[in-house]
């Protein structure tokens, strides 16, 4: 039985034998395509050929590429696990061709795979084709030995491809395969129908139109073959298993499941753990690539998925953060296949980590809110949850639609399931209007001005700060003008440097040119016309305002400089997770677990401005990709490389794929100051920086205010520190003598509040809202409280800057004799705040931002201390 390694390595070398140039996969996060959340087919990473924005570097291309599918069009994500062939992560094998070969050989080559190769039996697939696609099916009756009668036709929805609304489109041929075990009782009517047992293995398109505005099919100059067969899906029949999950993509990781939780799979019963091999493949490739959790975009869809992983483990009696170790699992997977998973794997780890901790209590809450809504529903004599209810229990607290289900049967009621989706789809109608669909500029669109004809967007900036140009074409928006020269010394937005500024002139006009970005890779500079109008004549002067370039290009290798030495005094675990360069300063995130101490960054500012010290030369070299990653070369979160990269090093000390401009030497940097470090997301840092002489003034800055202390203080720069620590320490002691004399006057008040309160059974509860500034002096009341209680509950409020605090006490007493303790109801009474709580038997603590609800509070306590007498 051959390994998925071997399948996937079979699809690899038959197309490279047959003149493909196998290409590395795109990242799952999309760098230059605002359209998408994730890379989500094969293709994405030749949409600008298909766009006709590019030129195809190869004739015919192969590879295997990471997608991720969990969102818009194409989301699985409800799927997962119920069946066994959807995933939110998988590998798609394609090959293209880009006006090179057509339908003839694609069909060809992938009936040769699938039946000369790997041996499927012929009898067991079927092929299908568009309508009016006579070409294909009589090339499926050519080429191939199929069965004529196995081949089916289909209508758009089946078998026609389109990128979007209007843009490149065409039939496809689709290849079915036959999974049951009666063979002989196969039905045409059954494939294309949902049937589990006839299942999609590649889709072969045909890109021959283009669709207009109006909706009319136009035929495309050159033909492109765009083609897709899910891996998960090739090596299921591959290896005689029934279910994806059965195969060695998933086995591995289902058996680190079963040996964390001690419960068996059984594909019976084995959804959690379907739910989370396939979860914790998306979530390393999504952080591995350069995606955080977050609340928004993307960043929500990844904690979306991981806290659906995380609650699919509470199935299985995991309440502690576990999802983290099926790493390990899934490095031993594909570990070799794509080595950033191994080099990124402690970030990966740490991330899921933290989030799986931080969403326990988020879950915690969850099911209060469930509980609350069970109440409700069932005291108003309903016997169903509203759509509504079960969707806030979904978008707020990650319960998927089933589990709330689940939970709902064993209190015998219902979901309803249609205001479950119509929640839904308002939810997705709110993102679409979020979603900023900013397409490339067009740069075929017949709107464009041509000046002059040929090559573009030579870039020979890394030489030269001025060319003499000439302008290709330009269009005109407003007082906004873009335009494409055959050369040019302008840089474009790319890798976090920004865009270079300058002038572009010609005999008659002055442009000032403000950025300077990509569409595919044409370059297009992006200003203002300051004098004149442009004629006929396309030839100009292009040069940059090249002060800030010097300053960029220091800020640069200053960056440079940065993550080497983060990486030596924090730890190789560190990497980029991104960057900005401007002239004015640089900005640098890092994976990193804790804050980086005053001490720490003092010493990466040390090292680093021991190096510009040093004066090394800083060199560039075109070497082949996977030379200088032998080399050790660095490369960065989410970049896609071709086979042949730009390295710049630093002698020994740093070495790092990279596009952008450098300084010559590191002395031109001059000098380098860090101005802040803080904290983007979990497990990233920030760290901001400048260099030269905005580095200079941030030095003088703080010099300024040392000589405005030591006035201040009437200190010397020594002293400053012990006078500072001898103030604060007396301002604390005061604070002390203050409380202590407010602790004396509370006493008695307290003893007020005792003598007076209503009693519950036996128990004394003293309810209070109190003017106290913040949780630490509720505390201390509370404390006073339970001493003076013995027998009792007290429940003590305030409200600061429109939040709620709360506090909860019991005595010793009333714990051992009652079994009442403080954080029994706190997270309930958290959540009826809007907020949450924690704490211990004695004294429990809760915040919210519903300070109207206090009232409710006091009363479920007081229900809560009845009910729980009545069962003593």
């Amino acid at each position: 039985m051959k390994t998925s390694r071997e399948i996937r390595e079979d699809f690899i070398h038959y197309f490279k034998k047959n003149h493909h140039k196998i290409v590395n996969s795109a990242p799952v996060i999309p760098q230059n395509d605002p359209t998408l959340l994730f890379t989500n087919a094969g293709m994405n990473q030749f949409k600008s050929i298909f766009l006709n924005l590019e030129k195809p570097p190869y004739p015919r291309v192969a590879d295997s590429q990471k997608c991720i599918r969990v969102s818009g069009k194409h989301n699985d994500l409800e799927e997962v696990g119920r069946d066994t062939y959807h995933h939110t992560f998988f590998e798609m094998l394609g090959n293209w061709s880009f006006g090179d070969y057509y339908k003839e050989q694609a069909i060809a080559y992938a009936w040769d795979l699938l039946t000369n190769v790997w041996k499927l039996p012929k009898e067991r697939l079927w092929a299908t084709v568009y309508r009016d696609d006579d070409e294909a099916a009589e090339y499926w009756k050519k080429v191939t030995d199929i069965a004529p009668d196995r081949i089916l036709r289909f209508g758009e929805k089946e078998n026609f491809w389109e990128m979007g609304e209007t843009g490149p489109c065409g039939p496809c041929s689709e290849i079915h395969y036959y999974m049951g075990d009666t063979p002989k009782k196969q039905s045409a009517e059954k494939v294309n129908a949902s049937d589990p047992e006839y299942i999609e293995l590649w889709n072969l398109v045909f890109i021959q139109y283009e669709r207009d505005k109006e909706g009319v099919l136009h035929p495309l100059p050159n033909k492109h073959v765009d083609t897709g067969a899910g891996l998960e899906r090739i090596v299921t029949v591959l290896q005689g298993k029934k279910s994806n999950y059965d195969t060695d993509l998933f086995m591995p990781i289902i058996h680190c499941i079963e040996s964390i939780t001690g419960v068996q799979y059984l594909p019976e019963t084995g959804m959690p753990h379907r739910v989370l091999s396939d979860h914790v493949r998306m979530l390393a490739f999504a952080i591995a690539d350069g995606g955080m959790p977050s609340n928004e975009g993307r960043g929500y869809v990844i904690r979306r998925i991981l806290r659906r992983a995380a609650r699919f483990g509470r199935i299985l009696n995991m309440k502690e953060p576990f999802v983290y170790e099926l790493i390990e699992p899934l490095i031993e997977i594909l570990g070799d296949v794509y080595p950033e998973i191994v080099e990124r794997k402690t970030h990966i780890q740490s991330v899921i980590k933290s989030e799986e901790k931080f969403f326990g209590d988020t879950l915690d809450r969850g099911l209060e809110v469930f509980s609350k809504i069970i109440g409700q529903v069932k005291n108003e004599g309903k016997s169903m949850i509203s759509g509504a209810d079960a969707f806030k229990l979904y978008d707020t607290f990650g319960f998927p639609l089933d589990l709330t289900q689940l939970m709902a049967k064993d209190e015998n009621l219902a979901v309803d399931e249609n205001g479950f989706s119509e929640e839904m789809e308002k939810q997705r109608e709110r993102a679409r209007a979020t979603v900023n669909f900013q397409m490339n500029i067009e740069t075929n669109s017949n709107k464009w001005m041509v000046l002059s004809e040929g090559n573009d967007s030579n870039f020979i900036g890394y030489e030269h700060t001025a060319s003499e140009s000439i302008i290709r074409k330009y269009i005109q928006d407003g007082e906004t003008i873009h335009l494409i020269l055959d050369k040019t010394p302008f840089y474009a937005e790319s890798g976090g440097e920004v865009g270079d500024k300058g002038f572009i002139t010609g005999k008659e006009f002055k442009i000032r040119i403000e950025n300077t970005f990509k569409s595919g890779q044409t370059i297009i500079h992006s200003g203002k016309i300051e004098s004149g109008k442009i004629g006929q004549n396309p030839k100009v002067t292009a040069e940059i305002f090249n002060e800030e370039c010097l300053k960029i290009r220091a800020n640069h290798t200053a960056t440079h400089l940065l993550h080497a030495a983060l990486r030596t005094i924090l730890g190789e675990h560190v990497h980029q997770a991104g960057s900005l360069v401007t002239p004015e300063k640089l900005r640098f995130d890092i994976t990193h677990y804790e804050k980086v101490t005053a001490s720490q960054l003092q010493e990466v500012e040390r090292l680093v401005n021991r190096k510009i010290r040093e004066n090394i030369p800083v060199t560039v070299s075109v070497q082949e990709y996977e030379k200088a990653k032998r080399s050790g070369a660095m490369a960065l979160f989410g970049e896609k490389y071709g086979d042949v990269v730009r390295v710049v090093t630093v002698s020994d000390y740093s070495s790092e794929l990279c596009g952008g401009k450098h300084a010559e030497r590191t002395g031109n940097i001059g000098f380098f100051r860090i101005i802040s470090e803080s904290s983007v997301a979990a497990g990233v840092r920030r760290i901001e920086a400048v260099t030269g002489e905005s580095a200079v003034s941030e030095a003088m800055t703080d010099a300024n205010l040392v000589a405005e202390l030591e006035t201040l203080f009437n200190a010397t720069k020594s002293e400053i520190k012990s006078k500072t620590e001898k103030i604060l320490n007396e301002n604390k002691q005061f604070e002390r003598e203050i409380s202590k004399q407010a602790t004396v006057g509370m006493e008695s008040q307290i003893d007020e509040l005792i003598a007076k309160a209503p009693v519950v059974g036996n128990l004394k509860t003293v309810f209070q809202q109190f003017d106290s500034k913040n949780m630490d002096d509720l505390k201390k009341i509370g404390d006073i409280l339970r001493e003076r209680l013995k027998l009792g509950v007290g429940v003590l409020a305030s409200v600061v800057e429109g939040r709620v605090n709360l506090v909860v006490v019991v005595p010793d007493e009333t714990i051992r004799a009652y079994g009442i303790g403080a954080s029994d109801w706190i997270k309930q009474l958290g959540v009826i705040l809007g907020g949450g709580g924690g704490g211990r038997p004695h004294l429990a603590t809760a915040g919210g931002k519903f300070p109207e609800n206090i009232p409710e509070v006091f009363d479920k306590v007081r229900s809560l201390i009845t009910q729980k007498l009545q069962t003593l």
